[in-house]
């Protein structure tokens, strides 16, 4: 079996401001802060129980939530499902050690841990603009008002 190699937490998480990511042409996609907004689709597996259903319709209000509907990312939606049955299970206080260890590991493929969206390449941003957008605009001057009329004549004391 061979040794060594890369892994998604060994070492110090990559840094895309650093001159080594430059170097490497590391860049993240951003994923939107506010969440996926889109239609969620049918759960993937048979006979999904409530609490499983809570859990798919809970992450697809997250933002990586964008990245899965993306065709090149499709392939997580499976695991996704995966993902919800096992944390509905975790629910029953006599889950197995098991369970959490299965959590953790789909956590990171769900990109739901920083180290699993790093390995992914994506990071969360919010929208800046958004504030802007929202932000109410000054009130046009009201008709029949003249701005000039205000204005005074100063001597100089002369």
């Amino acid at each position: 079996m061979p040794s060594g190699g890369a892994r998604n937490r060994s070492g110090p998480p990559a840094d895309p401001r650093s001159g080594r990511s430059d170097a490497r042409g590391l860049s993240f996609s951003p994923l939107p802060a506010e969440g996926y907004g889109g239609d969620v689709p049918e759960f993937p597996a048979p006979n999904p129980t409530a609490r499983e259903r809570h859990w798919w319709a809970w992450a697809w209000t997250t933002p990586q939530a964008a990245a899965w509907i993306t065709p090149q990312e499709s392939w997580r939606i499976p695991h996704v499902a995966e993902w919800c049955r096992v944390k509905s299970m975790l629910e029953d206080p006599d889950a197995k050690a098991a369970l959490w260890a299965a959590k953790f590991r789909l956590d990171d493929k769900c990109m739901f841990s920083n180290a699993g969206l790093v390995e992914a390449g994506y990071r969360i941003v919010a929208d800046e603009v958004a504030a802007k957008r929202t932000e109410r605009t000054p009130e046009a001057p009201m008709a029949g008002y003249d701005p000039r009329a205000e204005l005074r004549t100063v001597s100089d004391g002369r």
